[in-house]
């Protein structure tokens, strides 16, 4: 039988990064929850926290966080068909759950799929961003329950829900056009124009700049881990990028960003799936239905 009590505070220090502020959470004292997270790990023999500022998860660790949300889950809606169990619980009644969302998503349309499922479930998000690309990653380290992904490859022990694509414009100013691409778009006029990349995992403009080229062009890079300043970026004409029709459809019809190659054919498709935790919880199933339909009205199929 698991400690939920010390499986809890694990949690909780996770969560809150320190044991100080988990404590605070749990209405204990700092130095119980250390002993709690100690005993724990004896008995495993593992360690569990990566005691620092902020603490974090050992790969266990990460594990047995993500038991406690599937557990959290369940016994919330216990709580639903026998109200009675909730006089018997001393917990505010919500639970947490961790989510890697690319940042794109994240800025345009996920939104309004947390708001409508935190409306209707006595649920709390911990959302993470990174490229869509490598979200996945999170589900196998185990760090999350569920990830909005472009790999449509279900991840081990995980559903894999087509949401639809995603559309992104190889855009820039006027300007930095008719600055960077007088003569038209070459390979060579690539290598010398300054493009915007999200981090170093991004591939977006890497991939457009070869297939609208015809071959592989080193570009010399800005980096700007946000998806509003990437389209400020664009429009100040610090250099072109990917950006999501979503976020520059009103910039388009004003002029004040231009496609780099004219006509939709010229975009790229994104396909985005929403993998979550192989588990028949009614709350995962609540959550990936208020992403479905949120996804269903913002992106294309």
């Amino acid at each position: 039988m698991l400690d939920y009590v010390s499986l809890s505070a694990v949690a909780q220090v996770v969560r809150e990064g320190s044991f100080e502020r988990a404590a605070q959470a749990l209405h204990v004292t700092a130095s119980a929850v250390s002993q709690r997270v100690k005993l724990l790990e004896e008995r495993l023999g593992l360690a569990l926290i990566v005691r620092g500022t902020p603490c974090t998860a050992t790969e266990a660790g990460h594990w047995l966080c993500r038991h406690v949300e599937q557990v959290g889950m369940l016994e919330r809606d216990l709580h639903t068909a026998l109200p009675a169990l909730t006089a018997l619980d001393a917990d505010d009644g919500r639970v947490t759950l961790r989510i890697a969302v690319n940042a794109d998503s994240l800025a345009t349309w996920f939104i309004d799929a947390a708001q409508a499922f935190t409306q209707a479930e006595p649920a709390l998000l911990d959302l993470s961003a990174d490229d869509q690309d490598h979200t996945a990653e999170w589900l196998r380290e185990g760090t999350v329950l569920a990830a909005v992904s472009s790999s449509t490859k279900p991840v081990q022990g995980c559903h894999a829900v087509p949401l639809g694509q995603m559309r992104y414009v190889a855009s820039a100013s006027p300007e930095y056009v008719h600055r960077h691409f007088p003569n038209g778009l070459t390979a060579a006029a690539l290598a010398n124009a300054p493009c915007l990349s999200f981090n170093r995992k991004d591939q977006l403009q890497a991939t457009w700049a070869r297939r609208a080229s015809g071959e592989a062009v080193t570009m010399p890079q800005h980096w700007l881990p946000s998806s509003q300043g990437f389209v400020q970026a664009a429009l100040a004409g610090m250099g072109w990028g990917m950006n999501p029709m979503a976020m520059v459809a009103g910039h388009l019809k004003s002029g004040a960003l231009v496609r780099l190659l004219p006509g939709p054919e010229n975009d790229l498709l994104v396909p985005l799936v929403w993998q979550h935790a192989r588990l028949k919880i009614p709350m995962l199933d609540r959550l990936t239905a208020a992403v479905q339909k949120a996804a269903g009205q913002a992106l294309e199929p």
